[in-house]
Parts: C-alpha cells; structure tokens; sequence
C-alpha cells in the first residue's frame, strides 16, 4: 500500500492545500503476483473538527483494489461557503476529480468512483452525491449531520453549543434561503427526480444511541416518500469509531464486493 501526501494549489481554496492517497499497488506476500484489476476509487470525508485519515480501510482497499482520497475539508460541511476560498463542495465534485483522473488515472468515471463520509463528511457524502451524480455512483454515509433544517431555522441570535449563527451562515449560506437551494440535499433529490436523472445507490446508517439518529430517520423517510431505492440500517452503537469502523467495513463490502 502506497501512502502519498499530496501538496498543490486548488483554485476552489485559493491557497495551497493537501489531501492523502492511498493506492494498493504492491503485491503482498513473497512471490505473490501483480494484481491487474482496475483501481477503483473511494474519497473519504471526515467529519467536524476531524481528519480522515485515521479511518483509511487498507485492508479492504487491497481485497477490492481501490485507492482512498482522503481530502481536507476543515469544517465546511463540505459546501461552497460565502467566502472566497471556501469552495469545498466544488473541490470535492469537480477540482479533485479532474486532479486524481489527470494525475493518477483515478476516478475516470462515476462507475468506479465512489464516496464515504462520517458526521458532517455523512451530509458532505450525499450532499456531494446527490449534486455530482455524474462523477459518484454509490454513497456511503454513517451518522450523518443532517442539520439543514435546524440551520434553515435559525436567526442571528441562534447557533448551537457546536458553533455560532456566523459559522453556519458562512457553511450554508442565508438560512432563510437555505430550503430549496444547492446546498440543501432534499432539494438535489428533488431536482434529479424531477429531471429523470440517475441517483447514486445509497447507504445510510445510524447507532440508535446516537444524537442525531432522527435526523437520518427523516432523510430515510424523505427518500421512501420519493420512492428513491436506498439501504438504511440502524443498530446500537453511539457518534464514535466504534459504530464507524463496524459500518465502514459494510459499506466498503456493499460497494466493492
């Protein structure tokens, strides 16, 4: 397994940036032959105040022969905020892509380029999905932080014990035109329904302990009302790496096996 640590200046950011890349390209075991599968490709999203590359599957990336991006997304929500230099959504749908596919022959298609987030890289993933169906074919999203209802909500003496008004202004946008908009992932579900567009084959799951599991049941519930097909599981298991390893490890298998 190669580790890369990749430096270059984006355009969506403004500055330079990193993102890690893991490619299985050794074969393991003395003797052991070159495996000439295609690689496919996982980018990985972390979620609030994380990095994920402390979650990087190798094991599985060399059973199925896929390369993982691990891409810095701060705590975007992985969305084009406000500010210039804060395009992450951008970066991760378009910018990126096209680096990996030019650089690597990675992600060339949304066939073998998937996506998995936790937390806020859970809404990061569908949201990413959802408004790049033509570059992801299948996402994976655990505990997601789907809160754009809760934001939708809030004036400028809002906020939360997470983060202040101007934080998720700055993420989101106006929360009073937030429902609707590009950065609300209902409405990119409704968008591709109402244009016949393909949607990306869906997995979600959420601990039955966890803080934001009514959250995931009404995006679950959102997707039955549209009859959109999707895997949702529910289990005991809280916001931790517990629950995220034991699901990374489904979700991997659901989308390589």
């Amino acid at each position: 397994m190669a580790k890369l640590i990749i430096k270059y200046h984006s355009q969506c950011l403004r500055r330079e940036t990193t993102f890690e890349l893991f490619i299985p390209n050794d074969p393991m075991g003395y003797g052991a032959e070159k495996d000439e599968r295609p690689i496919r490709t996982l980018f990985l999203l972390h979620g609030y105040t994380g990095s994920a590359d402390n979650w990087v599957p190798e094991d599985l990336s060399r059973k199925y022969r896929f390369a993982v991006v691990c891409p810095n997304g701060e705590n975007s929500f992985w969305l084009d905020g406000i500010s210039t230099g804060h395009s992450f959504a951008t970066l991760l749908g378009e910018e990126l892509p096209d680096y990996l596919k030019d650089t690597f022959g990675l992600a060339r298609s949304a066939e073998d380029t998937y996506i998995l987030g936790l937390s806020m890289g859970g809404f990061g993933a569908l949201h990413t999905a959802f408004a790049y169906p033509e570059r992801f074919g299948k996402v994976g999203a655990m505990s997601s932080a789907l809160i754009h209802r809760e934001v939708a909500g809030m004036d400028e003496s809002g906020g939360n014990e997470v983060a202040n008004f101007e934080y998720y202004r700055e993420c989101f946008g106006d929360p009073k035109k937030l429902l609707g908009s590009r950065n609300d992932p209902e409405a990119l579900i409704d968008g591709l329904l109402a244009e016949g567009k393909a949607i990306p084959k869906i997995y979600m799951c959420c601990g039955t302990e966890d803080f934001l599991l009514e959250r995931n049941r009404d995006m679950h519930n959102f997707l039955c009302d549209r009859h959109v097909y999707h895997l949702y599981h529910e289990s005991k298991g809280s916001h931790d790496m517990v629950f995220w390893n034991e699901y990374t490890q489904k979700i991997v298998e659901w989308m390589f096996s």
